[in-house]
């Protein structure tokens, strides 16, 4: 697919920002599982929190092809780093543009696009992840505000952002269609922020269990009306697996480029390891399956630019590029040897981010339903 001047220039400045201020850092967020917040306020000052917020709103105003390439570039570096900003990019900010009044666009859109607040995504629950509609966490009427008792698990961001898109129940009897969908801001009477989870991979990025009790929202926060939850969230799940396709993408391509370069250098049996057929034959099935990847999100990509139903080609880019990092990753620390297994190298991190890319926005399981859904439907 041919970019256009602005997708090259929004690679071009993520892939400068990642190069300079994220590379020399990566390491170090994994270590201290956490991001200083400047580091974002610096992608802030550079539109990376705005890409696909209407310029009117102080956004960038661009579209999911720019938002994706970004993405991978930022990924390559640090995907704890990328992370935040494809959760607040592709799941929160859009479901405002999408489906959010004017009034709310104009008092929060601003203030997501500049990163003045960061935002997160609430869904899961810690006995509803896959199962969406069978969430618990319930918010009842009470004049002019809503009412929110329950928890929410795995929230990316979670322990600093500062507005939370939070999906409850707010008519059991009707299931799926009962589900509702309210903007919160942290300093919420009632809402508290939980333990930081200590996780395998993307360790820099903070993922927090939340809790609400009796936590007055006011009516005017919800996002399109009373049931209309699970359609926002299913609608948002395709912009933000095509946003986990591009970190996979992202650290698919970092772990190959250091397979590479180590296979060049290093000397076993007088030779470079480059120079053993076996080692030829993975790095060309790693480059087959990068390439593969990303004309797979891509395409994904055009079609949510093109607003046409990127249902089907979001879990086909998601779960292949998923499945594909984990692989290349997996031979990236097979080339490295022994080095492989130790921090000092930048793969065996890469090993540990890439697991999560096959299970948060659906598992590769449910990517699979989703298809096989998609395909029958026809």
């Amino acid at each position: 697919m041919i970019m256009t001047e602005e997708h090259k220039m929004a690679a071009d400045t993520a892939r400068e920002f990642a190069e300079k201020r994220l590379r020399p850092l990566a390491q170090k967020f994994d270590e201290d599982e956490a991001i200083p917040r400047e580091l974002y306020n610096e992608a802030a000052a550079l539109g990376l929190f705005g890409i696909l917020i209407p310029e009117e709103f102080g956004g960038m105003g661009l579209d999911y092809i720019a938002c994706t390439v970004v993405m991978e570039e930022l990924a390559r570096v640090s995907a704890s780093f990328q992370v935040c900003l494809t959760v607040h990019n592709s799941l929160v900010s859009t479901a405002i543009v999408k489906f959010g009044a004017q009034d709310q666009k104009k008092a929060w859109l601003p203030k997501l696009a500049t990163g003045e607040w960061i935002a997160a995504y609430s869904l899961s629950e810690a006995g509803s992840g896959t199962d969406a509609g069978s969430l618990v966490c319930a918010a009842r009427k009470d004049g002019d505000s809503y009412v929110i008792n329950g928890g929410k698990s795995w929230v990316s961001n979670g322990g600093f952002a500062d507005f939370f898109l939070v999906f409850v129940s707010t008519d059991k009897a009707k299931g799926n269609k009962g589900i509702s969908c309210l903007a919160a801001h942290k300093d919420t009477p009632g809402f508290e922020i939980g333990k930081k989870e200590k996780k395998m991979g993307i360790r820099g990025s903070d993922t927090r269990e939340l809790y609400f009790k009796d936590c007055r929202v006011p009516i005017g926060n919800r996002i399109g009306a009373e049931g209309d939850g699970f359609k926002i969230a299913m609608t948002q799940l395709d912009g933000g697996r095509i946003g986990i396709a591009a970190q996979a993408l992202g650290i698919a391509q970092a772990a190959f480029e250091e397979a590479t370069a180590y296979a060049r250098s290093r000397r076993q049996f007088g030779k470079t390891l480059a120079e053993f057929q076996a080692t030829q034959f993975k790095l060309a099935d790693m480059a087959t399956r990068i390439e593969a990847s990303r004309l797979l999100t891509m395409k994904a990509a055009r079609l949510m630019a093109e607003n046409a139903n990127a249902t089907q080609a979001a879990s086909m880019a998601k779960l292949y590029a998923s499945e594909s990092a984990n692989k290349i990753a997996f031979d990236a620390v097979q080339i490295h040897g022994g080095n492989g297994y130790i921090r000092e190298f930048p793969v065996e991190r890469y090993f540990r981010d890439a697991r999560i890319t096959e299970i948060y926005e659906g598992t590769s399981e449910v990517q699979r339903l989703v298809i096989a859904r998609e395909i029958l439907k026809n």
